[in-house]
């Protein structure tokens, strides 16, 4: 006979960058009221196939009454998935610094924001969980200033610091947030998220701002786990916009996080993403990581192909019964929500990892 533990589920942890950002303030409340879009429809179809326990949302335009928040949380239970507990705060994408941060000598545009936006909570990030979110226990590290991570290594052109000293003295680490969300599991363990969205290290110029921020902010978990018991019970989970191997960025960052010794990487792969990688050739055919972890379809002719972006990194001291991503292939279910060529809904997967209970 098997005990309850033994027949309980595991709990399904996931990480999914959306690409629900709009234009602007409002935009995406008013397409979730308007119920016609179709790439908010896929996005739903997505998460109400994999049905996770607890997932994190990139690129998710933020509100001050997370109204579009719950409204996705509406449309996700008309599909048979229930959120009672949702968690988002203010991203620094589009808070204006009143300083020049991009060097184009000009104030107040989406470059001279904490975080690239055009508007206060633009993509940024949210949390659906089916379990309670402790949100007095929640600790937002997303006021860092980037000078003050031990190690930083700022933007500097003909030896000078870029674009200035005073930018330096303001330009927070963070572009989304790094946030640290304890969630309670039905057995009273407390899970930690720590969620982020670094940004992307392309965009830029030989002063190489976003390569050397996308390191910085993801050597930040490396350090953050440098202070946690081994027995931690937590799960790194977003989109860190970094390959081990392929693409623009400092590869050495995210290999050391996967290689922390308080983290086990279980490697979610999909069938789906390895078809992708041969049969849109280009870039794929001269990478060096392997093609069945790969978790966003990007255009070939823009960019170095498809690469393993999307992460959910469990703690050593979690047991794991299995992970994957949504990546079906032609012919499988559920390809329809994927297509050929990455314009289906998002191109990025949802990516899981189950933990046993």
């Amino acid at each position: 006979m098997l005990t309850a533990q033994a027949a309980a589920k595991p709990i399904r942890v996931a990480t999914y960058n959306v690409s629900l950002g709009r234009d602007g303030p409002g935009l995406l409340v008013r397409d979730l009221v308007a119920g016609k879009d179709p790439q908010i429809a896929t996005v739903v179809k997505v998460i109400a196939k994999t049905e996770p326990d607890i997932l994190l949302l990139n690129d998710f335009d933020f509100d001050h009454g997370n109204i579009a928040l719950g409204l996705i949380a509406d449309q996700l239970a008309a599909a048979g998935v229930v959120y009672p507990h949702r968690f988002a705060i203010r991203p620094n994408s589009g808070m204006q610094t009143g300083v020049d941060l991009d060097g184009d000598h000009k104030l107040g545009g989406p470059g001279d924001a904490q975080g690239f936006g055009a508007f206060s909570g633009a993509q940024g990030m949210a949390v659906l969980s089916r379990y309670p979110v402790d949100e007095s226990a929640v600790q937002d590290f997303s006021a860092q200033l980037w000078k003050d991570l031990p190690g930083a290594m700022l933007p500097v052109v003909d030896a000078k610091a870029w674009p200035s000293r005073g930018a330096w003295q303001v330009q927070r680490l963070s572009s989304k947030g790094h946030w640290d969300v304890p969630v309670t599991l039905p057995d009273g363990r407390v899970l930690h998220l720590l969620a982020s969205h670094p940004t992307p290290p392309v965009f830029d110029g030989a002063e190489d701002q976003n390569g050397l921020r996308n390191r910085d902010e993801i050597r930040f978990w490396s350090l953050y786990l440098d202070r946690l018991a081994f027995n931690s019970l937590f799960v790194i989970l977003g989109d860190l916009n970094a390959d081990m191997n392929d693409g623009e960025g400092a590869h050495d960052a995210i290999r050391a996080l996967v290689a922390h010794p308080k983290i086990q990487d279980v490697r979610p792969a999909s069938h789906g993403a390895l078809v992708a990688s041969e049969q849109q050739a280009g870039p794929n055919a001269t990478q060096i990581s392997n093609p069945a972890f790969d978790t966003v379809d990007w255009d070939e002719a823009r960019t170095p192909g498809n690469m393993r972006v999307d992460y959910v990194l469990p703690s050593s001291s979690l047991k794991i019964a299995g992970a994957g991503v949504f990546w079906p292939a032609p012919g499988e279910d559920g390809f329809d929500l994927v297509g050929s060529d990455g314009s289906v809904g998002s191109h990025h997967r949802l990516v899981w990892v189950d933990i046993l209970r």
